[in-house]
């Protein structure tokens, strides 16, 4: 199908309003909605939290009876199953919109095409693949859950111009600068989880929370704080080295310490919860941990560790973006490196990467890289 310059536009509405809920959709894909009759917008919404309306049902409120032999331009296919909230294909329908198009299909199993089906079942005319790309990169993470069983997983680095993340004795507060740090509260913001190990939490004893106050005013002032939603933290912690007295336990928000053995949580606050795995050392049990991550509902996941993980991650294909922030400093060569691959022997073993966008945030950088296949 053809589509106008004019339902592009709409589309295109449809996808910022979407954008909107990039930071408490989780486990939900973001969506928007915009109704368009006689070329005027009647009724327009997004999906701001799971549990709550979604996108259709925030336009068709706003629409009310006008909906009526309207348009309906959504960034993914309407739900066709029953959840937290009826399906939103059958709003539209009672609705008696005429028209209804979707950027994409939705790739969970439970609509997988069912919703157009049901539309066009109810002699809705459909069409789908109206700024597909923009809509993918919307949700790459619950797309990617949705088709692979695994989580989207980003990398962050912060490293110096000479590939260092900190000085030899761990200094390393900060490489990076404001800005950049502010960007890392964002991207924090809009992941599902955040994944560290027991090593980074006894060296620095991080929170490895979303501090909204270090983002831009713009954000802050589009968000109530009670609104907000934390990532769940993620300690791999074999030996047990984390305590209840870490600051990690400091920030009601959910933490899940992941090891071999049975662990008692009497001491530690409600929100913690243990994930056992037999081992956490091998590729197995990592790609096992991912899977089980998954199943929580983890769409995107957020990973800030020290080189071994960083390394054993992309040794085993498991990173499917690296975020590098570089800094304008070198550190020299008695500085920590980046990543620790002790399997690469070989310039040809090099793992590849492609660059998707380079952006200047104050004096630092910050690039993001996709895997090649």
């Amino acid at each position: 199908m053809t589509f106008s310059p004019q339902d592009q536009e709409f589309m295109q509405l449809a996808l910022d309003l979407a954008a909107r809920g990039r930071f408490t959709t989780s486990p939900n894909p973001s969506v928007g909605c915009v109704l368009v009759k006689q070329g005027q917008i009647i009724g327009q919404g997004f999906h701001f939290k799971a549990g709550e309306p979604h996108a259709e049902v925030m336009a068709l409120r706003q629409a009310g009876v006008q909906a009526k032999d309207a348009t309906a331009y959504v960034t993914l296919e309407p739900c066709s199953h029953y959840g937290r909230t009826p399906p939103c294909a059958k709003g539209l329908i009672d609705a008696g919109v005429s028209k209804v198009i979707a950027a994409m299909l939705d790739p969970n199993p439970q609509v997988a095409g069912r919703g157009l089906q049901m539309l066009q079942d109810a002699g809705i005319e459909t069409a789908v693949g109206l700024l597909q790309e923009k809509a993918e990169v919307l949700n790459k993470g619950f797309l990617h859950r949705m088709r692979t069983g695994l989580p989207f997983v980003q990398l962050k680095l912060a490293m110096s111009l000479d590939g260092r993340t900190a000085m030899a004795n761990g200094d390393s507060k900060w490489i990076t600068g404001e800005l950049a740090r502010s960007d890392v509260q964002q991207e924090r913001a809009k992941a599902s989880a955040i994944l560290s190990t027991s090593a980074t939490v006894l060296a620095d004893d991080p929170s490895l929370n979303v501090r909204w106050q270090q983002l831009p005013a713009d954000i802050q002032q589009q968000y109530a704080i009670e609104n907000l939603r934390q990532p769940i933290r993620i300690i791999l912690d074999c030996q047990h080295r984390v305590l209840p007295t870490h600051q990690l336990f400091k920030t009601d928000s959910p933490v899940w310490l992941v090891s071999d053995k049975v662990r008692d949580l009497s001491d530690y606050p409600d929100f913690c919860q243990h994930i056992q795995l037999k081992t956490i050392e091998n590729q197995t049990a990592l790609f096992t941990l991912m899977q089980e991550l998954a199943k929580r509902q983890v769409n995107n996941l957020w990973v800030e560790s020290g080189a071994t993980l960083a390394g054993t991650l992309i040794e085993q294909k498991l990173v499917n973006e690296l975020i590098v922030y570089i800094a304008p400093k070198l550190l020299g060569d008695q500085a920590k490196g980046l990543c620790k691959l002790p399997n690469l022997h070989q310039l040809s073993q090099a793992p590849q990467w492609q660059l998707q966008s380079v952006e200047q945030l104050g004096d630092d950088l910050k690039a993001i890289y996709r895997r090649k296949a």
